[in-house]
């Protein structure tokens, strides 16, 4: 293994993770801020966080809603070489399930659907507009298996108008899915991905800061805070670039759509249900084990509960599952916990049960 190689698999580690920030590698003694406080924010609204820009810093970006120092090798090897797993009895049920798709189902003019691919990549058919969320096809790394392998050529999907892009962690941004979908495609990323995704062969490029908007038509697509880092480089370190939610929505009566990507929870939920009427939430669910590493970053069972109340959305629909074991529970447990946890709260019909390859309607 060369020095690069073992940069890059070191780095997707850390990154894949969810939690800390590179403080005592990239820059020895670093703050989530660099040395300045975190603005005190219990009193402030997430709108105010952005307008004041209270997430910038210098060259990098903070998350505003912890104080966690992002990254730290010596919480991964405690989780990694010395936690207890108390899932592993439970990988013997695990199974590789490839993905196939109806293409019939995708693209229709005047429908409104959502198919789960795989991972947290997800195909939105809007009115006609075709929008993409996190585009991964592939594996990761040989060490990390991929139990959902596709079953259809991705040049079978209907070229998207529009890629989302939540942030830059490696399971999110996959630069070898990227350069297979039309480099003619709108990406619309937060801040800090330019010069990536133009190596990547794009030029149709929208960057957002959080509560900016981007418009195509009738559709609004617009960069909501959400409780995550992001990293892509273990020597530059983290927060490089930005991260956050999407909601997708029309000037017309039509539904809107949720995308929590990657989040821990936070009271930022309950803002965004007050001030959006959300009628799909589609939350990451998946590398919530163990939640000593994995709480400030990643929403468990009864967080992603909680948080789709605080959303006030219709339905739920969970995603970031069953791909890869990136936290100790198994790939195919989540599904299952949210539906009891939705069960408990008395809200079983409004979980939208989907399997990888499948469209819901709206």
């Amino acid at each position: 293994m060369n020095r690069r190689m073992f940069l890059s698999r070191l780095s997707l580690l850390i990154a894949l993770a969810g939690t800390g920030k590179l403080a005592k590698l990239a820059e020895a003694g670093t703050r989530n801020s660099k040395g300045k406080d975190l603005p005190k924010i219990e009193n402030v609204s997430l709108r105010e966080i952005a307008e004041k820009k209270l997430h910038h810093c210098s060259h990098h970006f903070i998350n505003p809603f912890n104080d966690l120092e992002y990254g730290s090798i010596w919480r991964l090897l405690k989780w990694k070489v010395f936690g207890t797993n108390h899932f592993k009895e439970l990988y013997n049920n695990e199974k590789v399930t490839p993905v196939s798709l109806d293409l019939r189902d995708l693209g229709k003019p005047g429908d409104i659907s959502v198919t789960f691919i795989k991972h947290s990549t997800v195909f939105i058919n809007y009115l006609g507009t075709r929008i993409i969320v996190d585009p991964l096809f592939f594996g990761l790394f040989p060490f990390i298996k991929d139990f959902t392998p596709l079953q259809f050529s991705i040049s079978d999907i209907p070229k998207p108008d529009i890629i989302l892009i939540t942030h830059g962690h490696y399971d999110h941004l996959d630069i070898p899915s990227m350069e297979k979908l039309p480099n003619d495609s709108t990406v619309v990323a937060p801040l800090g991905y330019n010069t990536l995704l133009k190596e990547a062969g794009f030029n149709r490029i929208v960057s957002l800061d959080w509560f900016e908007t981007y418009s195509l038509g009738e559709i609004d697509i617009t960069l909501l805070p959400c409780n995550h880092w992001t990293m892509r480089n273990l020597l530059a370190g983290p927060n490089r670039a930005l991260w956050g939610s999407f909601l997708v929505r029309s000037a017309s009566a039509s539904p809107s759509i949720f995308i929590s990507g990657d989040t821990g929870y936070f009271r930022g939920f309950k803002e965004i249900g007050n001030d959006f009427d959300i009628d799909l939430a589609i939350i990451n669910l998946g590398a919530y084990e163990p939640r000593w590493f994995m709480a400030q970053s990643h929403l468990n069972p009864s967080e992603a509960g909680r948080a789709f109340l605080d959303l006030r959305a219709k339905r739920l629909m969970v995603v970031h599952w069953g791909t890869f074991r990136l936290g100790d529970e198994p790939v195919y447990l989540p599904p299952i916990k949210i539906a009891e946890e939705m069960e408990k709260l008395g809200s079983a019909e409004r979980l939208v049960r989907i399997r990888h390859g499948e469209t819901y309607h709206l």
